[in-house]
């Protein structure tokens, strides 16, 4: 069903899993505030390109020289990026979050605009092309990559970002902000029937996928402005996302509809990210008490055994041989070491048959009983 945005007193279907034929701004303006979770933006790069650009053999480079992507003067293209960025922070939810793609021709102007309407950037990303086209000229060097900017509505904004399961996927390490992938080309690349690609600058879909899962949840609404031949759409269906699709050139708008039509979304199951710890229930230590998994009385050691204590009846606990203090499984654990902070969860331990045993494994029982309810 589609889903219900009020905008004034009339309640509008908001265009779901469709691509609205037209000026990306016009079209933004018809659509209600605040109806959006993330957006996907490839706006035009702007790359000033004077005359056709061949190869050492001579033959034509299939560049980028469409209409969309001249602009009279810089001025021009800054009025324009500011025109479009007002209409998608105005349609982002309050911790919604924006990600533009662009070139050094254009990246470094869009971010001040960026910045200038209060958006508030999380990270900015390198995209290192795996297989970039050279420099034929050999006047420069090779453009082997191009920037994203991740940012949210704004400052106080808390956008989604799937950590663990961006983590669980990268080999449990962080993942990093330079990101390797392939330009687009083999099967993906759409082309027409003499072999010309449909689109010049079509994204890769590996790049969208992570974008995808990283940054959105399920059943989100993600809004691509300058939505060409669907790479968006064909990823979000994939992964059971919605997509709101803004183009105005027919025939790209054919060819996307046409691979969106191919795809199949995976199975809910398959696309439910690894959950993020912050997201668990909260499970005070005094519950593991109450549950009778721990007894007032019981040691706990740290995991080197250095440090030692005594768990009360309140749910607290003592430092032995420090009686006076006194506080909780994070309070004491700190003052022990002398250290700011500590997660008392993973640095306290139980003593078992099988050796010492973290209360967080505790800590989890109580939690699957909380499921199970």
């Amino acid at each position: 069903m589609p889903r219900i945005v009020k905008k004034g007193p009339v309640a509008k279907p908001l265009p779901l899993d469709e691509i609205l034929q037209g000026d990306c701004i016009e079209t933004m303006k018809a659509l209600p505030d605040s109806c959006v979770d993330l957006i996907f933006a490839d706006p035009p790069y702007n790359l000033q390109l004077g005359g056709d650009l061949s190869r050492p053999d001579n033959s034509r480079v299939d560049g980028v020289d469409d209409d969309w992507d001249r602009f009279d003067s810089f001025k021009a293209y800054d009025g324009f990026t500011r025109d479009w960025m007002c209409e998608a922070k105005r349609l982002l939810k309050p911790n919604g979050a924006i990600w533009v793609i662009g070139s050094y021709h254009n990246i470094f102007r869009v971010g001040t605009v960026l910045q200038d309407l209060g958006f508030w950037i999380l990270n900015d990303v390198i995209w290192r092309k795996t297989n970039p086209m050279p420099n034929f000229r050999g006047t420069r060097l090779t453009n082997a990559h191009e920037t994203l900017i991740w940012a949210g509505k704004s400052e106080k904004s808390r956008p989604t970002f799937n950590y663990d399961a961006m983590k669980a996927g990268n080999e449990d390490v962080q993942l990093r902000s330079d990101w390797e992938f392939p330009l687009c080309t083999g099967h993906e690349r759409l082309k027409d029937k003499a072999g010309k690609k449909i689109h010049p600058t079509q994204k890769p879909e590996s790049l969208l996928h992570r974008i995808i899962m990283m940054s959105t949840k399920e059943s989100d609404v993600i809004l691509d402005p300058f939505f060409g031949t669907g790479t968006t759409g064909a990823v979000a269906r994939r992964l059971r996302r919605h997509f709101i699709g803004l183009e105005r050139d027919k025939n790209y708008i054919k060819q996307a509809k046409a691979r969106i039509k191919q795809i199949t979304p995976l199975e809910a199951h398959e696309v439910r990210p690894t959950p993020s710890k912050r997201a668990l229930p909260r499970v005070p230590f005094g519950q593991l008490v109450e549950a009778g998994l721990i007894t007032p009385g019981t040691k706990l050691y740290s995991g080197n055994r250095k440090y030692k204590a005594t768990v009360k009846a309140d749910g607290s606990i003592a430092a032995l041989k420090r009686g006076s203090d006194q506080g909780s499984i994070h309070k004491i654990g700190a003052q022990l070491q002398n250290a700011a902070a500590c997660n008392g969860w993973t640095f306290w331990h139980v003593e078992t048959d099988q050796g010492l045993k973290s209360i967080d494994e505790l800590r989890a029982q109580i939690r699957k009983g909380m499921k199970s309810v």
